[in-house]
């Protein structure tokens, strides 16, 4: 397996208690910078309300196999059940809000990455097929929301 690294992801969070628990709940502006030699791969992404972002979580415990969740301190959960960031191969995934786009830049809202953290790729983000208004969680619905304000 072959991983490249197309940007690199520059925002305020500096270390891992800067971040949100969930980019979502940021109001903060964040750039993505994507490599020249992928700039091409950006085109028409500026016209998109929102994309799926995936990066390396290069700061992550890759030997954590359970974690509690803000939601739940009581109770050792998996990290396959949990959106905790220490995991065996740490790929962070986050929707965000596409400002502005200026060349191989992106400003984007609701990303929760460090500084520096290497992008991995991007994917336009489409609300009929990503949405799954009917799924369940280990919490419900209601629940998740309430507790991600």
């Amino acid at each position: 397996m072959e991983l490249t690294q197309i940007g690199v992801i520059h925002s305020p969070y500096q270390e891992r208690g800067d971040a949100p628990r969930q980019g979502r709940l940021s109001e903060n502006e964040i750039t993505i910078e994507v490599f020249p030699e992928f700039a091409d791969g950006l085109k028409a992404v500026d016209k998109l309300s929102h994309i799926i972002v995936l990066y390396w979580g290069d700061r992550a415990n890759r030997e954590t196999l359970q974690s509690f969740t803000p939601f739940n301190q009581e109770e050792m959960l998996g990290v396959f059940a949990t959106r905790s960031p220490n995991r065996p191969n740490p790929i962070a995934f986050c929707v965000g809000e596409v400002l502005h786009r200026e060349d191989n830049v992106l400003t984007v809202r609701g990303v929760d990455a460090l500084e520096g953290s290497p992008l991995l790729d991007i994917k336009g983000y489409s609300p009929a097929i990503d949405c799954v208004p009917t799924a369940t969680s280990w919490r419900t619905n209601s629940e998740d929301l309430a507790g991600a304000r």
